[in-house]
């Protein structure tokens, strides 16, 4: 990635300006929580851009939102002078895929319905790679990262140590990244990310009652709050969890996850986890132009694809719209 100046991003930042008027505000979603009809309702996404959502099935509502994912990052990616802020998000579908495709390796089934066409390299190149051994030719840390991960597999058959050593090249290639870029917004969004990360870590170990070597193992390096202290909390049994978060942008969400240690659901402390991160984006809106536009758009729009999929299925299946309500992401725009 080269070095970036602001004065780079002059054209894509009016752009993405605009292309904010499209996005699915809170009021927007209201209208779709009202709406009486599926007609209306797609009456309004088709406000914001979106097509062939007439199909509420849970199959219909991903099939759509994917073609918008692939559809938003292929009009970007013409338009963006460093390809590294769509490579932040593509990486975890590159991630997901190595993983999938080495458990179904492991089990002995296939996995294509699964896959997600949404990373920096297709699925049908990445199972080629993979079922013959050249992982040399794979874009970033992708190639190391799902070699240790088959050979955790090959030697252990545990699909959960698999996943950890990905996950940790997962956040090991989002810091390369960043740094690579010269933008310090962006590294500050990685390192809320491995915050998050930690932070979900934690409480859900906890609630499992795993012990603190089991949360030493998948704690992730790069984040403001250190091992150590993490660490503590969780010989405590969740003991200062909410103290520890106090003055950060996860306060809210580690008071959540403090009450959802009493065996409550995590849906609240999940929305919260990312409503933090939203929280740090959110300062794009004040940049005139530059790269903080772009991330704050992209991580709205994947804020926004979240929401949908939220709105539409819970819709379909009859939920009760103030449950929905409780569960749709802040976006940071």
């Amino acid at each position: 990635m080269k070095r970036i100046k602001d004065t780079d991003y002059l054209a894509i930042s009016a752009r993405i300006r605009a292309m904010e008027n499209t996005l699915l505000t809170r009021e927007r979603m209201e209208r779709i929580l009202e709406a009486r009809t599926e007609e209306e309702a797609v009456k309004i996404l088709e406000e914001c851009g979106y097509s062939g959502l007439e199909d509420a099935t849970p199959e219909g509502i991903d099939a759509s939102l994917l073609a918008a994912r692939q559809e938003m990052l292929r009009d970007l990616g013409d338009s963006l002078p460093d390809q590294g802020f769509l490579d932040i998000f593509r990486l975890k579908y590159d991630y997901h895929n190595v993983k999938t495709l080495l458990k179904a390796r492991l089990a002995g089934v296939k996995a294509e319905h699964i896959l997600m066409n949404l990373g920096r390299i297709s699925p049908q190149e990445l199972t080629a790679a993979l079922e013959s051994g050249d992982l040399d030719a794979l874009p970033g840390l992708l190639g190391p990262a799902a070699a240790e991960a088959k050979e955790i597999l090959d030697t252990t058959r545990d699909g959960q140590l698999s996943d950890i050593a990905l996950d940790r090249w997962y956040y090991r290639e989002m810091e390369a990244i960043a740094k690579a870029s010269g933008s310090g917004f962006l590294e500050g969004f990685v390192r809320l990310q491995i915050d998050a990360a930690n932070l979900r870590a934690l409480v859900r170990t906890i609630r499992m009652g795993k012990n603190a070597d089991f949360l030493k193992l998948v704690l992730l390096e790069g984040g403001h709050i250190a091992a150590e202290e993490l660490l503590s909390v969780s010989a405590g049994k969740g003991s200062g969890l909410a103290e520890l978060y106090a003055p950060t942008v996860f306060r809210a969400a580690a008071e959540s996850g403090a009450a959802a240690l009493g065996g409550g659901p995590l849906t609240e402390f999940e929305k919260r986890c990312d409503d933090a991160v939203s929280t740090y984006l959110s300062d794009a809106r004040f940049v005139p132009f530059g790269e903080q536009a772009v991330l704050a758009y992209l991580a709205a729009r994947e804020t926004e694809y979240t929401n949908l999929h939220i709105l539409l299925l819970g819709r379909s299946m009859g939920l009760d719209p103030e449950v929905i309500r409780s569960r749709l992401r802040e976006s940071c725009v």
